[in-house]
């Protein structure tokens, strides 16, 4: 690689503007990470501009991502498969392999024209998964953090008397083998603002990362109060017979 492509490279993520996408996905990965959301090198996050998607590392410590640790790919591609090359505009230095979640993000982007999706570990988001295996859909009604989710994570808003549901899929050994199982979920409910995954976690995409990061940050508490209703054996769902 001659010096001026690499320099041409390097500056894909080289930027003083704190909105650019190296950056905040570097900020937005150390917040995550103080949430519990990325612990262990876990989850992650992507944001799609234009013709680019700038994408976090898989591996590495989330709190410390740095914004030339980024992978930069073209957009629209061939959807990633599991397991197979990419096409790159720009690849770290470092060692470094790009997101196990690529293929998945990718879903975001062909079923929801997402913007931009985030990938959490959530205690909140795995306790759910549990205790709603047996009917595979997490559902709960008449809280109002239900107004801060989307319909299909992009549609209108939801209201305070909507009932949400989150499907659950199973999971596999392997990150990028939950492609399909994932896309095949958000195509039979079109309404679902996520999908989460069991013993994993959760999926969550929006139009832009604002979006993407407020109903994450909806779905999780939802979630979390959910659970403690569940286990309190309150119903998380009003006018229906439990």
């Amino acid at each position: 690689m001659s010096a001026s492509t690499e320099q041409q490279e390097d500056a894909l993520v080289t930027s003083t503007d704190p909105l650019h996408p190296a950056n905040l996905i570097s900020e937005l990965c150390a917040s995550f990470y103080n949430l519990g959301w990325v612990t262990g090198t876990g989850g992650g996050i992507c944001i799609r501009t234009d013709d680019k998607v700038y994408i976090a590392p898989s591996g590495v410590q989330k709190e410390r991502i740095e914004p030339s640790h980024i992978f930069v790919l073209p957009y629209p591609q061939a959807e990633p498969s599991p397991h197979t090359d990419r096409i790159f505009l720009r690849r770290p230095k470092l060692n470094l392999k790009e997101s196990a979640c690529t293929p998945l993000f990718w879903n975001a982007f062909t079923v929801r024209n997402a913007g931009s999706c985030i990938h959490t570990h959530s205690q909140n988001a795995v306790m759910a998964t549990l205790l709603w295996e047996k009917e595979k859909m997490f559902r709960i009604s008449h809280q109002k953090m239900i107004k801060g989710v989307r319909i299909g994570g992009n549609g209108p808003a939801l209201s305070y008397l909507d009932t949400l549901e989150v499907p659950i899929i199973d999971n596999t050994p392997n990150e990028e083998d939950l492609k399909d199982s994932m896309k095949e979920a958000m195509e039979k409910y079109p309404s679902a603002a996520g999908i989460l995954v069991l013993r994993h976690g959760i999926y969550v995409w929006g139009d832009d990362w604002q979006k993407a990061k407020t109903q994450t940050e909806c779905l999780d508490y939802l979630l979390e109060i959910g659970v403690k209703m569940k286990l309190a054996g309150l119903p998380t769902v009003l006018n229906e017979c439990q």
